[in-house]
């Protein structure tokens, strides 16, 4: 249908799981897509896969030379921005007894700094009416095991979309939060499930979501396109649960 027809977007953490499918309906629906990663070889992959309106960007998230990086890009490429997607982040499982400190650092550090400095950095290329977008998680509001530290980061950034909403409103750029529930990416693998022990995780968690199931990386995307493009054109300073209804009980 060509929503973001002529529209330039970075997306960060884009080579795999919800930001690669985010990225891929991007291109599918006319936009230019920088993807930013941290694996070179997954970075250039993934572009390779999106085609010839992708860009891959190789670069440390927590890294604010990164986003200088990415900010001089597009204004090499393309002279401005018109969607920002911070979407990388990490996740490692463990109970607040035993977070260390070099966990601690590196959980704000990707998912907290990173996306403070990304905005920070990628802001002066925005174009008026743009969107910026951050993907927090369910985790901020609903409690799991082991999730202290991953929960402080996400609501942390969802802090920073609401005062970034009313920072940017002389400029109508609106400033959105989607926070995924549980979904079927190549992450849940980093979180030590064995792959023998993957079929009973996946049925337990599948039956404390009302739909029955994990989301897909494409249901994220479809959510993620509403709100950058047209059709979410009034939709300011909100956090969108996509998870199922899990945040609901």
């Amino acid at each position: 249908m060509n929503r973001l027809a002529n529209k330039v977007a970075v997306v960060t953490g884009g080579n795999s799981g919800i930001g690669f499918a985010t990225a891929k309906l991007f291109v599918a629906e006319g936009a230019s897509v920088v993807i930013v990663g941290r694996r070179s070889d997954a970075v250039d992959a993934a572009a390779a896969e999106l085609g010839d309106r992708a860009i891959g960007l190789t670069g440390d998230m927590s890294d604010p030379q990164t986003h200088e990086r990415v900010a001089a890009l597009v204004a090499e490429q393309f002279g401005g921005l018109d969607i920002y997607v911070a979407n990388a982040g990490i996740n490692t499982i463990a109970s607040s007894d035993n977070v260390s400190n070099e966990s601690y650092d590196a959980h704000f550090a990707t998912n907290t700094k990173a996306v403070f400095f990304g905005v920070q950095k990628i802001a002066p290329q925005m174009r008026a009416g743009g969107a910026i977008l951050l993907t927090s998680s369910i985790a901020s509001t609903k409690v799991f095991d082991g999730h202290a530290v991953y929960a402080g980061t996400k609501a942390a950034i969802e802090a920073f979309a609401r005062s970034w909403a009313i920072e940017f409103k002389s400029r109508g750029i609106r400033v959105n939060v989607i926070s995924p529930g549980p979904v079927d990416t190549p992450i849940l693998s980093k979180l030590g499930i064995e792959s023998a022990d993957r079929p009973a995780f996946e049925a337990a968690v599948a039956n404390s979501i009302p739909l029955g199931r994990l989301g897909q990386s494409e249901e994220l995307a479809r959510a993620a396109l509403f709100l950058v493009s047209g059709e979410g054109s009034f939709v300011n300073g909100v956090n969108l649960n996509v998870d199922g209804g899990m945040s609901l009980i």
